[in-house]
């Protein structure tokens, strides 16, 4: 019996040792063993809440780093790790850490808690970044790197074209520099200051000498004549046309009336000159303008390019036929078009001798045997009736601003085509409305003298522009009759709507 008593024994003081060293973990069952780290952070003894305080003090630290992106030709832009929204993402290695000695049998627990006298146990910190301020930051900030490519354009000189070469552009990929820089600071960041090339593309010029050397047919001229225009009127449809004249549209690319002769004002070469609003002709910066816009307008029409916003005026225009208008009144009307030919397009615009024109140049591919015109068909038309009176109290008593009548008409524009002089279709293109409005005044009634202004008010009443000026002439002629003035109008202002109502009575 005796050789069992010293193995025996080493089996006993084995366990006594062990049950000593699970006394001792059960003890700090709560705390982190020695030696533990997460990350750089050295988590020994500290509870699961102390442990993940530390760690989240430690990744808040580093929002201080910088990261800093290298673009093209040299240019950087530092940029915080904090302005990339850096957080912590797997919390549950606290838990981990916590269990490191605690798990398994006997002997792995011994073992584990023996290797941390050695050598120090290191769980990794997983990081993560907010993916959209990455982008916005890339899109917003790094934007001013980009090189945009230039595209190749015409300029048309002495009746001739010269091609202007284009330039490649060397611009930020934004959605690839996002996941680069995201992928590399989630796998690959040690948590310094670091730097990251980002992503370029190249971006190729539109247009090549061979394509554009091919625009010189013309597809759509039009003209209008605007003679009557006064000095201001003239200057405005000559900057307008000087602002559309070479424009070029690749395939694809759509045209803004609006934005192109924009902004109306001195510095942009505006005058104030007449235009329609509310019925009336007003002055504005700009006025004349549609004549612009129309006449190009009909020059699309003959290139049978897409015409996707047009507008008609409010009252009816000289210039061209009904129907064949195109207005613009800020965003509220514009007229646009989009080139939805297979070829550029060249417009040029040119005025002489109080003319305007333009032409549309492109590559012609339609048959030669093939027309297009455009016909005008008034549907409806109203003539103007009675007289408009409007008071004015900002104007004072003298003035007086009479517009001549505008007859109302319905019309309808008609696209026809005839192949070998034969109409083959005959297609509506647009309708329009132009409103009737009778002989108008704006009259002046400030004046200091009650009366006089009762006066002309009482006779503004009538609706009948020869009476409001004899009014005037009486109460600006002899201020003592401004009453007496005023008592007749009234009267005369009463009859007036007696007439009216059973004019209208009658008419029932």
């Amino acid at each position: 019996m005796r050789k069992y008593i010293i193995p025996l024994f080493a089996v006993f003081v084995s366990l006594l040792f062990l049950g000593g060293m699970e006394a001792d973990a059960a003890s700090g069952k709560d705390t982190i063993e020695n030696n533990v780290f997460i990350g750089e952070v050295d988590v020994s003894g500290m509870t699961e809440q102390e442990a993940v305080s530390a760690v989240n003090e430690y990744v808040s630290s580093l929002k201080d780093s910088v990261i800093t992106l290298n673009a093209m030709n040299n240019n950087q832009l530092s940029v915080s790790v904090g302005d990339f929204n850096i957080s912590w993402s797997n919390e549950e290695v606290v838990e981990e850490a916590l269990s490191i000695g605690k798990v398994g049998n006997i002997v792995q627990r011994y073992k584990a808690l023996k290797d941390l006298e050695y050598e120090k146990e290191v769980l990794p910190i997983t990081y993560d970044f907010d993916k959209e301020a990455i982008s916005k930051i890339v899109e917003e900030d790094c934007a001013e790197f980009n090189v945009s490519a230039e595209d190749a354009t015409l300029r048309r000189e002495n009746g001739e074209f010269v091609i202007e070469p284009g330039q490649t552009g060397v611009v930020i990929d934004v959605a690839g520099s996002t996941s680069l820089i995201y992928d590399y600071l989630t796998t690959e960041w040690t948590g310094q200051d670091d730097a990251i090339d980002l992503q370029v593309a190249v971006e190729q010029p539109r247009g090549t000498e061979e394509e554009l050397s091919k625009v010189k047919d013309v597809l759509g001229t039009f003209t209008t004549n605007y003679s009557s225009s006064g000095s201001n009127r003239s200057g405005n449809v000559a900057n307008g046309c000087r602002l559309v004249n070479g424009t070029l549209l690749y395939p694809g690319d759509s045209f803004s009336m609006y934005e192109t002769v924009s902004p109306f004002t001195t510095e942009n070469g505006y005058f104030e000159a007449g235009s329609y609003l509310n019925g009336m002709v007003v002055d504005s910066l700009g006025g004349g303008i549609c004549q612009v816009s129309t006449t190009l307008y009909n020059a699309v029409l003959k290139a049978e390019l897409e015409v996707t916003e047009r507008h008609n005026h409010s009252m009816i225009v000289t210039y061209v036929d009904p129907s064949a208008d195109a207005a613009i009144a800020g965003t509220a009307k514009d007229f646009k078009f989009t080139n939805n030919l297979e070829h550029p397009i060249y417009i040029e615009g040119v005025t002489a001798d109080k003319k305007i024109t333009f032409t549309i140049y492109g590559v012609e591919t339609r048959p030669s045997n093939r027309e297009v015109s455009y016909v005008s068909e008034v549907v409806k038309k109203t003539a103007p009736e009675g007289e408009k009176v409007i008071a004015d109290g900002g104007q004072p008593i003298g003035f007086i601003n009479v517009q001549s009548a505008h007859t109302g008409y319905v019309a309808q524009l008609w696209k026809v085509v005839t192949v070998d002089g034969v109409e083959e279709s005959r297609t509506q293109v647009n309708k329009s409305t132009y409103k009737m409005t009778p002989r108008t005044a704006v009259v002046g009634t400030a004046s200091p003298d009650p009366n006089a202004s009762a006066a002309v008010n009482a006779a503004i009443a009538t609706q009948s522009i020869d009476h409001v000026r004899n009014v005037i002439a009486a109460v600006t002629t002899d201020p003592a009759q401004a009453a007496a003035q005023a008592a007749l109008a009234q009267q005369q202002a009463a009859i007036a709507q007696q007439q009216a109502a059973q004019q209208a009575a009658a008419g029932q």
